[in-house]
């Protein structure tokens, strides 16, 4: 019997080590949470920081001489919001509206905000910041960055950019 005290005491001992570790590297390890949509059937997402609330689909009401991407503005309670297709914004063929379709109200560190017009919104996603990875070289888009989630790449969609219509996609 004597012999099992010490080996339980060193499992113990591991068990406190390995915990340890992990309490240590918890908070290293920051996670980005990034809302992610869908358009065209391919995953883009959107800083959560910078997404203000996602609204159903209401009448657009166009505006003259912008750029294609404009789809026009809503009023949001009060508030005139611009709203780009996101489609566009990629240079991607439009698309009939389904009932999935969304709005997401985008705002930038700089004071800017829009609607978002996307296919559909699917999920909160939670990565740590060191998944997160460059996009292709030469990539001079609205893309800043991608991740994984299970076996598909998600593009990460830089707000500013995104906001700054007339732009290239």
């Amino acid at each position: 019997m004597s012999g099992a005290a010490p080996g339980s005491g060193s499992w113990e001992e591991l068990a406190r080590a390995a915990a340890s570790r992990r309490e240590g590297h918890a908070p290293a390890e920051v996670l980005r949470q990034l809302l992610c949509v869908r358009i065209d059937g391919a995953p883009y997402a959107v800083p959560v920081e910078n997404v203000r609330e996602i609204v159903r689909v209401r009448p657009i009401t166009p505006i003259p001489r912008t750029s294609s991407e404009v789809r026009g503005v809503i009023s949001l309670r009060g508030e005139i919001i611009q709203v780009i297709d996101l489609r566009l914004r990629l240079r991607l063929a439009p698309a009939a509206s389904t009932k999935a379709n969304r709005i997401v109200v985008v705002h930038t560190d700089g004071g800017g905000v829009a609607g978002v017009l996307v296919d559909e919104v699917r999920e909160v996603l939670r990565v740590s910041e060191s998944a997160i990875g460059s996009p292709p070289a030469g990539e001079a888009g609205i893309v800043a960055a991608l991740c994984t989630n299970g076996a598909e790449f998600v593009s990460i969609v830089d707000p500013e950019r995104l906001l700054e219509v007339g732009g290239r996609a």
